[in-house]
């Protein structure tokens, strides 16, 4: 593969929608984590929230090791078949059966043993699909050096991250209730949905495998300390703010997504747990309507921020969308029960921020590699996204550990088995409800913030890249 920034050539349609593709597995486990994860753990296996809250945040101590570490070794490997591609071809399938893992609920009574079992399951399950994420967001900056076409890649790869989210978000709840129509249990149904997208989600890395190729297989030969790679990384200024937008962003959207279901059970369905909508004459799970149509604006919404970036920049773009989302958090919290149509309402408008979170800050991250190639003549990708993939990570742990202590803390009860409608307290309702809204709008706020000073803008890459190629040239 050629690795001149002179002689690249664009991509063509099929290798982005290849690589995009890949998503789908990345997405349907987040999603499935970032939405139900915690209502699994409270209300299906059953441990109370704190302690809940410490089995997730331990899970993610390992990442602080796996992450960066999966992106050293991908950083050294050398083979007839690049770096990252070795990666998606072994592991994709323990990939996919770590989606079971994680999501069977264990028939054990005690707190403590659940807990441990959940943390040991998270820990494993985690590192798999480590081990296929890192390599794959690493493809980004490698098989493009074009600022506009790294956008298209992140965009077709947020469109099957969206497409991914919304098949879970919609089929999921629909899968649980058909499944206990059919006489199964709570957590076999769980089981069930967990093994139809961990299937369906490893597949594309096999595919990819064999169509997509790295513009730099080399692999580094330095090994660097971990006082080093904190030294590299922290010198790495753009590097810094996108790191804390990308950390902000994701605590939002993680949030969110997590107490959404609690939002819609407890406030909106006012304790109703298998609450439906009528939607085109048929009866609809409530969280598969508002879930599914979130997700649909967001899907149609990627090509407007896709065009706003190019029209102006990532950050201002971003800066916009972002903005856009806050109102909308706000209002949340003047929704009252069963205001359906206003409630879908902002479901839309939540919608096209969240399509801008879902693009940009993943976009911006493959131009803070060029600043790093420019002032230390490497670049070493793997190291840096197993750091973003970390970071993404540790904002979800410490995301799903506040809010389950905030829950726990304010008198949040499991609901009894066979429960079909279970209120809780007016104090942890309130809690949930600000949650959603409000604190989330504050998390927004400071993401903007950082963005507006993030020092890395459309000129100043485009002077980095004319850097790199004058020192190509001359080399």
């Amino acid at each position: 593969m050629n690795n001149s920034l002179a002689d690249h050539k664009p991509l063509p349609l099929f290798t982005k929608i290849i690589y995009g593709s890949g998503d789908l597995g990345i997405a349907s486990w987040g999603t499935l984590r970032q939405i139900f994860y915690a209502i699994f753990l409270t209300d299906v296996v059953g441990l109370e929230a704190r302690l809940a809250s410490f089995a997730a945040l331990i899970g993610v101590i390992w990442d602080s090791i796996n992450d960066p570490l999966v992106g050293l070794i991908s950083d050294r490997v050398s083979s007839r078949w690049g770096r990252r591609r070795p990666f998606l071809l072994i592991f994709s399938i323990p990939f996919g059966m770590a989606f079971l893992l994680m999501w069977w609920a264990p028939p054990w009574n005690n707190q403590i043993v659940l807990a441990i079992h959940m943390t040991l399951a998270y820990i494993i399950s985690d590192t798999l699909q480590t081990l296929v994420a890192v390599p794959f967001f690493t493809l980004t900056p490698e098989m493009t050096p074009d600022y506009d076409e790294r956008t298209e890649l992140t965009t077709f790869r947020m469109l099957f991250n969206l497409i991914a989210s919304l098949g879970v978000a919609v089929a999921a709840p629909m899968i649980k209730n058909w499944a206990l129509g059919q006489g199964l249990t709570l957590s076999q149904s769980y089981l069930l949905i967990s093994g139809l997208f961990g299937g369906l989600g490893a597949l594309p890395f096999l595919v990819m495998f064999f169509f997509v190729r790295e513009r730099h297989p080399k692999p580094s030969t330095q090994s660097p300390t971990i006082r080093e790679i904190a030294a590299t990384a922290w010198d790495n200024v753009p590097f810094r703010f996108a790191t804390g937008l990308y950390m902000l962003n994701w605590m939002t959207v993680d949030m969110v997504s997590l107490i959404l279901p609690y939002f819609l059970t407890y406030w909106i369905a006012q304790g109703n747990l298998t609450a439906e909508m009528f939607l085109f004459g048929a009866k609809i799970s409530q969280d598969s309507v508002i879930l599914g149509l979130m997700f649909i604006t967001a899907i149609a919404a990627l090509p407007f921020w896709n065009w706003i970036s190019k029209k102006t920049s990532k950050r201002l773009a971003y800066i916009f969308g972002m903005g856009f989302w806050m109102v909308v958090q706000l209002l949340l919290i003047v929704v009252q029960p069963g205001q359906t149509i206003l409630i879908l309402i902002l479901t839309v408008l939540a919608g096209i921020g969240i399509s801008t979170a879902h693009v940009l800050p993943d976009a911006i991250f493959p131009d803070v590699l060029e600043w790093e190639e420019l002032r230390t003549r490497n670049r070493n990708e793997g190291l840096y996204y197993g750091t973003k993939n970390f970071s993404r990570k540790m904002s979800g742990a410490v995301t799903i550990f506040l809010v389950l202590q905030a829950l726990g803390w304010f008198g949040y009860q499991t609901p009894p088995a066979g429960a079909a409608v279970f209120q809780q307290s007016d104090t942890t309702v309130l809690v949930i409800r600000l949650l959603t809204g409000p604190l989330g709008a504050v998390l927004l706020l400071c993401s903007i913030i950082i963005a507006w000073f993030y020092p890395l803008t459309r000129e100043k890459h485009a002077r980095i890249r004319k850097l790199l190629l004058r020192r190509e040239t001359r080399s």
